[in-house]
């Protein structure tokens, strides 16, 4: 039976959840995202960029934070973790490229998410392991109509309500058990989102070139 997974990075390492075609659904984590990834699926979708380019922006985050405002977080390139700041990050982007080319606070934070996921992926594992948004996702589920914000309360039960609705009927359950785990509700929330990405997305945002590596920059919802 199929399994769809979804995985979404936390300060310990990485939360996953699954469902399958039968209904049954999950949650998993651990500090080693292989570790997670060797659980047989046939899909996985990730919140973490895939497809880096050298300069410039990505057609998919421009695209995404067009629809949702500023959850997106433009601007990644392959090499960004090589930087010993944000601030030098920003000054090699500004003159190398231009003003207003620089990066936010969110997306330096996760530099080393985003290459530990550039460490393992290829064109040939692109084709199971694909990239999403769980905002893009739940905005997509909630018929392309805005959602509360994701920390507060209201927006983490909307987020809870579509869950239900699309297959993660344990979702508040699990969020009592991820206790002493360092999992933000947050984090396993999304987590279940880009897994019903993984069993439903057909859409994606693209673009016609692949990165210097071959992997395409695109983002599922």
């Amino acid at each position: 039976m199929a399994k769809y997974v979804g995985l979404d990075g936390f300060r310990g390492g990485w939360v996953s959840a699954w469902i399958d075609d039968g209904g049954r659904h999950g949650f998993d984590y651990s500090s080693s995202l292989d570790r997670l990834l060797s659980n047989p699926h046939s899909r996985a979708m990730i919140d973490i960029p895939i497809g880096l380019p050298d300069v410039g922006f990505r057609q998919c985050d421009i695209q995404a934070r067009e629809w949702l405002g500023p959850s997106v977080f433009p601007g990644v390139r392959r090499g960004v973790w090589l930087f010993s700041s944000q601030g030098d990050a920003n000054d090699y982007y500004w003159e190398h490229e231009g003003a207003g080319m620089g990066i936010s606070c969110q997306l330096w934070n996760i530099r080393d998410k985003i290459k530990e996921v550039d460490d393992i992926i290829t064109p040939e594992r692109q084709r199971v392991l694909c990239e999403t948004h769980p905002e893009l996702i739940f905005w997509t589920l909630r018929g392309r109509k805005p959602l509360e914000r994701k920390k507060s309360k209201a927006g983490q039960e909307q987020r809870i309500e579509i869950l239900n609705r699309f297959g993660f009927s344990n979702i508040e359950r699990w969020i009592d058990l991820r206790f002493g785990t360092g999992i933000g509700r947050d984090d396993l929330i999304d987590a279940c989102a880009c897994a019903i990405a993984a069993r439903d997305a057909k859409c994606v945002i693209d673009e016609p070139k692949c990165d210097g590596r071959g992997l395409r920059m695109e983002m599922y919802y």
